[in-house]
This record gives C-alpha cells, sequence and structure tokens, in this order.
C-alpha cells in the first residue's frame, strides 16, 4: 500500500528566510511560495534528487500550522507525506485497522493537485502522517 517518500514537511515561521537558508544557503533549487488557504498554509517545495522537503509557513488566524509554531517557536519537523496508488482504500484500511483518518475523512486536494489525507500522530509513534494519491 505505502509507496515512496513524497516530502518531509517543516513549519517554518518566516518562509522567505527559510527559503533562502535552503537556496542561497544549502544550492537547492526551491518553488515559487504557493497559498493553500484550504490548508491554512503558504509553502515552498525544495526538490532534492530523490525526494522534496515542504517549507511551511502560517496563512490566516486559524492555521494548524500558526498553532504548531505556538509550541515550537522557531520551527520544526510537522509532517512525513508517502505515495499511495488509491487513497480511499489505503483510508478505509488504515481506519479498520483502528488508525483515525484527520478531519471530515474525505481527501482534499493538496499542493501538488492531487487528493491528500491526514492521519493523527498517536496513531503513528507522534508522527503526522500524510497520504497522497499518485
Amino acid at each position: 500500500m505505502i509507496g515512496r517518500l513524497n516530502h518531509v514537511a517543516i513549519a517554518v515561521p518566516d518562509l522567505a528566510a527559510a527559503t533562502a537558508l535552503y537556496r542561497d544557503g544549502l544550492g537547492a533549487n526551491v518553488s515559487e511560495p504557493q497559498a493553500l488557504p484550504e490548508h491554512g498554509v503558504t509553502v515552498v517545495f525544495v526538490e532534492l534528487p530523490n525526494t522534496k522537503v515542504e517549507l511551511l509557513e502560517p496563512l490566516g488566524a486559524d492555521s494548524p500550522i500558526g498553532k504548531f509554531l505556538e509550541s515550537n517557536a522557531s520551527g520544526g519537523m510537522h509532517h512525513i507525506c508517502y505515495e499511495v496508488d488509491d487513497i480511499i482504500a489505503a483510508r478505509d484500511h488504515l481506519s479498520a485497522q483502528g488508525a483515525r483518518v484527520l478531519g471530515t475523512g474525505e481527501p482534499k486536494i493538496g499542493a501538488h493537485g492531487k487528493p491528500v489525507l491526514f492521519l493523527h500522530p498517536k496513531d503513528f509513534n507522534g508522527t503526522l502522517v500524510e497520504l497522497e494519491q499518485v
């Protein structure tokens, strides 16, 4: 069911500064910022040969990233994203195994224009897991 690692997401308090660190400091190729109001974030993707790093900045007062940064002021790892072939089948299988799907349980469209779901961190060793259909 689980496919390749799609990305690791890092919450940051200042997206421009984090982007500059990866682009200028580490020499990475980075995307343009993309606002995702339905997720309450603005994102930048750092392109690596084998995966991506997603930098997340809060967008709006109710952003889940804003809440994360209240406890982690300098930022930190927020979630890890795995690819799946069929997000509904993955959701149903994991739910049957006792995993909790966050939100309504229905996929939303993520930053790559593909359906995504998030799984409760308490069910995955303290790590928030995102599934993205490919």
